[in-house]
């Protein structure tokens, strides 16, 4: 039955299940957990993968590169059926069909299936823009940077903490008297289950606003009329799209590289051990639970200090510290002193990420899910050429190595390997934290007009109205 009194969320009150709003809230953040959970689920056993499938340097980091490329265009297209079919059935089928490649991925025999398979998994990455769409769509302007934020940042967890759950999943699978060698298939195929079964949790506990599903309100004309729906061709004219597109590839997309990239590189340059490097990329990535979620309020303090040029303005001063961290963490060589740029990178990426999605439901309103698609896709475009910039210093570094030190020790290959890919991506993280940078200063050429800066100011003010008993 379709309410057409219900309003959006003026508060994230994380403990009313009753509303609609947290109720949605919850379960596109635990879905968005699983699905990059699954996403990055062979990351903890890529070294097994390596050995038993028998993966060349120029395989390994291909790997990597389509796991990223697939989900570009996946996040365009689903920003769009968004707008015309609702968060809620565009979420079930990209769960249930995205099971598909990771339940396979379990079953892959040689590395050509296993790259197929790396490619089409990163299609469940586009997750995220429905998170964003359905976040968008169920908070009210006062709080909807938070709630982006915080749902965004819960999801994105689910990248980290694979690192733990994925060989633990593993452990219970031998435990049961699978091989050790076969337990990380086991483990792709039980993420895969799971995010299936997501996807049948979502058709049935969520609607697409708080008054209903787009299906009925459509029906019943409570929705945009086609002549007040906006084309996509006009959608990406708007200039200050492509920036937010630049700016999340420089945070998102960056993180996502730094993330895939960072174990070998703490092994390689520090001589950490593989489990103690693992556990502080898992620590990075555990700064989710609340990092991510402060960009996207300190973006909603703003506003309400400056309207939305405020929101645009912390966006440019957190990314360009996301630069400059990252800049000398690359040319850190004390474990303790990389150890700090490391977590202030990781606090100010996932801060930038929140910081994006609080501008962006202002750009066009009647069109959320394409420009939260395109935004989105910038990310995975960013990690994309990041990949592709260590790849090529990196893999060329390596080989080169190899070959120089050729009919000597195996240990001595392998130290001069490793100190060769650790100067390489050394380099490339200095290329990028410049980048950033640059990116920082480009973002504050997003504008937006006289006309909306006094909408949002009505609707802000209207949201906190709804939280102020007004006196008689």
């Amino acid at each position: 039955m379709i309410n057409y009194n219900a309003v959006k969320a003026t508060k994230l009150n994380l403990f009313d299940f009753k509303n609609v709003s947290i109720r949605t809230f919850w379960i596109t953040s635990i879905s968005f957990f699983m699905c990059f959970f699954a996403w990055f689920g062979i990351v903890p056993f890529m070294p097994d993968v390596v050995r038993e499938l028998g993966l060349t340097p120029d395989q390994k980091w291909n790997s990597i590169i389509l796991a990223v490329s697939g989900t570009v265009f996946a996040r365009l297209l689903i920003g769009k059926l968004c707008d015309r079919y609702g968060p809620r059935l565009c979420y079930t089928v990209l769960l249930m069909a995205g099971a598909i490649p990771v339940i396979v991925c379990g079953l892959v025999q040689t590395p050509l299936q296993f790259l197929v398979c790396r490619l089409f998994i990163g299609f469940i990455g586009a997750s995220f823009v429905i998170t964003q769409v359905h976040t968008s769509l169920m908070f009210a302007p006062n709080v909807v940077g938070t709630a982006n934020a915080t749902s965004a940042g819960w999801g994105n967890l689910g990248g980290g903490a694979n690192r733990l759950g994925m060989p633990l999943i593993a452990a219970m699978v031998i435990g049961f008297g699978v091989a050790e060698t076969e337990a990380w298939r086991y483990a792709m195929i039980i993420a895969g289950i799971i995010c299936f079964t997501m996807g049948l949790i979502y058709y049935l506990f969520t609607q697409d606003t708080p008054q209903g599903n787009f299906k009925e309100l459509k029906a019943e004309d409570k929705l945009l009329l086609k002549k007040d729906s906006v084309g996509f061709m006009e959608v990406i004219k708007d200039y200050r799209i492509w920036i937010l597109f630049l700016v999340y590839a420089a945070c998102f997309g960056i993180e996502l590289t730094v993330y895939g990239t960072m174990d070998d590189y703490l092994q390689n340059t520090f001589s950490l051990e593989r489990v103690t490097a693992g556990n502080i990329v898992l620590s990075f990535a555990l700064m989710n639970i609340f990092a991510r979620t402060l960009g996207g309020y300190f973006g909603d303090r703003f506003g309400k200090l400056k309207g939305l040029r405020g929101r645009v303005l912390f966006l440019c001063f957190i990314l360009t510290l996301q630069g400059i961290m990252l800049l000398t963490f690359s040319t850190t060589t004390n474990i303790i002193f990389g150890f700090i740029f490391l977590i202030l990178f990781s606090l100010s990426v996932q801060m930038a990420e929140g910081a994006t999605f609080s501008v962006v439901p202002f750009i066009n309103k009647k069109a959320i899910g394409s420009v939260s698609g395109i935004v989105g896709a910038g990310g995975n475009v960013g990690a994309f050429l990041a990949a592709l910039l260590l790849k090529s210093k990196s893999a060329v570094a390596e080989k080169a190595a190899i070959a120089a030190n050729q009919g000597m020790s195996e240990e001595l290959v392998t130290s001069a390997q490793a100190a060769a890919s650790s100067s390489a991506v050394s380099q490339g993280y200095f290329m990028i934290g410049l980048a950033v940078m640059v990116t920082g200063i480009v973002a504050l050429a997003i504008r937006f007009s006289t006309e909306d800066e006094k909408i949002a100011h009505r609707e802000l003010k209207e949201s906190v109205g709804e939280l102020i008993p007004v006196k008689s």
